[in-house]
C-alpha cells in the first residue's frame, strides 16, 4: 500500500483506470484539482471509492485568469473535507500576479478559517514565508506543504505550526531537495507523486531513499487524518 497525498489524476490520460487500479491495490490517493470547475467535473467519478479522494483547488498560477471561479469555490467548499491545490507562487513567471494571488488566497482561507475538518495541500514556490504567515493568520490547522523547496530555516517554523510535508522522488535527485529531506522530521513526512506533472514520481523509490516504510508513512497520515475528527 502506498500513500499519495498530492496527485493530479484528473489530468491523466485515463483517470478512471489509474484510480481503479490504485483502489484495487489498496493504495490511498488524494487527488488535487487546479480549479473549482475541475473539481465539480471530477467529483462524481470518485463516488464509491474507499481510498480515493478529490480536493477542491484554486491553483495560484491560474489566479490572474480565473477570478470568476472563486464564487464556484464558495459554493462547493462545504461539500468536501479536502482542499488543494491552493497557495502562492512568486517565481519569476508568476510574480506579476502576486497581489491577485494573495487576494485570492485570503478569500479562500477566510472560507475555511479554523475548520478542523479540512485537510489542505499547499503550493508555496518562492513564497514559503508569506504563505506560512497567511495560514497562521487564518488559523488553518491541517496543512501539507507539497514539494517544499524553500529555506531550510523555515522548516522549523512550519513544523512548529503542526504542519506536514509531502515529498517525492524528484526531491531525492537534487542537492537542495536532499538537504530539505534530511531536515524534515520523519514524523512529519508524507509521500506524494505530483503526477502527471512530475516525471520522477515513484513513491517506493522515495521511501527507499528516506529509509522509511509504507507503515511509517501510514502512521503519519493517520495522525493527521485523526485531527479532522475533532
Amino acid at each position: 500500500m502506498t500513500i499519495d497525498t498530492h496527485c493530479h489524476y484528473d489530468m491523466m490520460e485515463n483517470p478512471t483506470d489509474y484510480i481503479s487500479k490504485a483502489e484495487s491495490q489498496g493504495d490511498i490517493i488524494i487527488g488535487m484539482t487546479n480549479l473549482p470547475s475541475h473539481y465539480r467535473m471530477g467529483k462524481a467519478h470518485v463516488v464509491g471509492y474507499k481510498h480515493i479522494r478529490l480536493s477542491l483547488g484554486f491553483h495560484p498560477q491560474l489566479a490572474a485568469t480565473s477570478q470568476h471561479e472563486l464564487l464556484m469555490f464558495d459554493s462547493l467548499v462545504n461539500f468536501t473535507s479536502y482542499i488543494g491545490e491552493i497557495g502562492l507562487d512568486f517565481s519569476s513567471a508568476y510574480s506579476n500576479s502576486k497581489d491577485i494571488q494573495i487576494k485570492s488566497l485570503r478569500h479562500i482561507l477566510s472560507k475555511i478559517s479554523g475548520d478542523t475538518h479540512k485537510l489542505v495541500s499547499v503550493h508555496s514556490r518562492k513564497a514559503e514565508k508569506e504563505l506560512l504567515a497567511l495560514l497562521l493568520e487564518y488559523r488553518i490547522p491541517n496543512v501539507i506543504f507539497h514539494w517544499y523547496s524553500g529555506s531550510i530555516s523555515l522548516i522549523t517554523n512550519i513544523v512548529s505550526a503542526g504542519y506536514y510535508f509531502s515529498v517525492n522522488e524528484a526531491m531525492t535527485k537534487s542537492a537542495n531537495g536532499r538537504k530539505i529531506l534530511s531536515t524534515i522530521p520523519k514524523e512529519r513526512i508524507l509521500t506524494e507523486s505530483d503526477a502527471p506533472y512530475n516525471k520522477h514520481y515513484n513513491i517506493r523509490n522515495t521511501l527507499e531513499y528516506l529509509n522509511m516504510s509504507e507503515k511509517e508513512i501510514y502512521q503519519n497520515f493517520r495522525c493527521l487524518i485523526n485531527r479532522m475528527k475533532y
